[in-house]
């Protein structure tokens, strides 16, 4: 089905993009969300109309995301775990403790937006990437120190 994206998502296109998804990705996903429109004369006129009000919610988003990279990297991101003698965790850092630890310091982040490089199973200094927004991905770095 072609569809008119209304809003960036990710791995998919950007505002404006005309671009060709399964059925039921655009039906129960995109369409519900207000992301995408059908692609037909009656919505490319309507599109017309409504792109800058889009472009503008964009921008506000962008610019929420650049300081959501800027809080983030004002943090001392550290947990303190459980750890054997050769400095391995009994368990790991998921991506729901990070989350939850940036939730605890006013930041709203989602499970989507962090991409671990690998699990994080010992003590020391480990780095994550926080990809609030299309093409705006900052490393950040965690810090794990024995309990």
């Amino acid at each position: 089905m072609k569809i008119i994206l209304t809003t960036n998502v990710k791995k998919l296109g950007k505002v404006g993009d005309l671009v060709n998804v399964k059925d039921g990705y655009a039906r129960n996903f995109l369409f519900p969300k207000n992301m995408a429109l059908r692609e037909n004369s009656k919505n490319l006129e309507y599109y017309e109309k409504i792109k800058e009000e889009i472009k503008e919610k964009e921008t506000n988003k962008l610019d929420q995301a650049k300081r959501i990279i800027d809080d983030i990297k004002k943090l001392n991101i550290q947990f303190n775990k459980e750890a054997d003698e050769k400095g391995q965790l009994y368990g790991a850092i998921s991506k729901k403790e990070i989350i939850n630890l940036l939730k605890d310091n006013n930041i709203k982040i989602h499970s989507d937006d962090i991409t671990l490089t690998q699990q994080i199973r010992s003590i020391g200094e480990h780095q994550i990437i926080v990809n609030p927004y299309t093409d705006i991905q900052e490393l950040i770095k965690i810090n794990v120190i024995k309990n």
